[in-house]
């Protein structure tokens, strides 16, 4: 035995503090992030023999992540954009010639829920089988999943197994046929996935679905609504629209509608129909047009003499709730006296020659907005 270590033997023999095992701790003990957030831990080292060498372990002396790293002196870590394999715990250890210490923190990550369908979809099912769809998710905390079918806002009845929810039909019939959507809430967030399903009839008798139930578009724009049918012979497909004929900028090919620079008047429901020898089908879309506003001003000039009174009329058409707004061109306010109403007047009760000028009506509407001007002379 060399003389170092019988000296060491012997101040522990004697309870020198030069062999004194570390005594470290890690602040914070446990913290909380969400994904692509960054925290640190700090190891402190309150006594035992020096030099203390400090290192840092995942778990169960797992080595870090990637994007976990430790300062110069090994006292810090931190991980960097959190991701949700980062939770778990953290292990500092210090060591010194006397022996070696830990003390561990906790770190959650919190993300917003990704879904899992099984199966996938899309699914082709005959009529009368069973049918089943499991929805599985992971996110911190721990997401509450629900059933629904497109177009509709009434939640399913499900079973739950193992943390699967799951949506089920015992024997599903052409009705069913649609897009049913699994949707995954938590805190952090909220994901949906969607499976369309496709229920062939028997005999070959047609059963149709459109790509989508509900849509809103804006004024302007080019829509396309999809149709697909299933059954045998292969079902001719066409479309309508319900009391009305379909707008005349339209094309129809292979069950797909097609309108350009859709109008408010476009609005309605669009009826898919797929026809063979065994029967029809349908489906239904009902669309929405939204528009900017469009804004005018009555009268758009006015002349009057000085004690008149002025009220000019702001007019605006397009997607409801529109808000009204009057201002003076070139000026910050408008001039004393003057009222604009909720129902869109400007109002002088008895104007002056300075109250000569331009006015202006600005129309807002969640899609936009549009404005108009009258010119108001006062002679003396």
């Amino acid at each position: 035995m060399d003389l170092s270590a019988r000296a060491l033997i012997l101040c522990c023999l004697l309870g020198s503090a030069l062999c004194q095992i570390p005594v470290v701790s890690v602040e914070p003990r446990s913290t909380t992030v969400r994904q692509g957030q960054s925290t640190s831990f700090r190891c402190q080292v309150s006594g035992g023999a020096q030099p203390v060498q400090l290192e840092w372990k995942k778990g169960n002396n797992q080595a870090l992540p990637e994007n976990a790293k430790s300062g110069p002196d090994g006292s810090v870590l931190t991980i960097v954009n959190a991701r949700p394999s980062n939770q778990g715990q953290y292990r500092c250890v210090a060591s010194n010639r006397a022996g070696r210490a830990n003390a561990n923190a906790v770190l959650n990550v919190k993300y917003a829920p990704k879904v899992q369908l099984t199966p996938e979809g899309p699914l082709r099912v005959r009529m009368g089988d069973p049918v089943s769809v499991g929805c599985s998710a992971t996110g911190r905390p721990k997401p509450k999943l629900s059933w629904k079918r497109q177009g509709s806002s009434l939640q399913l009845l499900t079973t739950v197994t193992n943390d699967i929810n799951s949506v089920h039909w015992p024997a599903i019939r052409s009705e069913d046929s649609g897009v049913y959507i699994c949707q995954a809430e938590n805190n952090e967030g909220v994901t949906e996935v969607k499976v369309g399903i496709t229920v062939e009839g028997g005999l070959g008798a047609p059963v149709a679905s459109v790509s989508a139930t509900e849509m809103t578009v804006v004024d302007g724009h080019t829509v396309v609504m999809e149709c697909q049918a299933s059954g045998s012979p292969q079902p001719v497909i066409t479309w309508s629209k319900l009391r009305a004929p379909l707008p005349w900028k339209h094309t129809v090919e292979r069950g797909v509608l097609t309108l350009t620079n859709v109008g408010r008047q476009d609005s309605g429901q669009y009826i898919c129909n797929a026809t063979n020898i065994h029967g029809y089908s349908e489906a239904y879309t009902q669309m929405e047009v939204e528009s900017p506003p469009y804004t005018t001003c009555l009268p758009d000039q006015v002349k009057l003499q000085a004690g008149d009174a002025l009220s000019i009329q702001c007019l605006a058409h397009g997607s409801h709730p529109i808000q009204l707004r009057w201002s003076r061109v070139g000026r910050a306010n408008l001039p004393a006296g003057a009222e604009a109403t909720n129902d869109g007047k400007l109002v002088i009760a008895s104007v002056k020659q300075s109250d000569s000028g331009t006015y202006k009506c600005v129309a807002t509407n969640h899609i936009g907005s549009s404005e108009a001007q009258a010119k108001v002379t006062v002679k003396a």
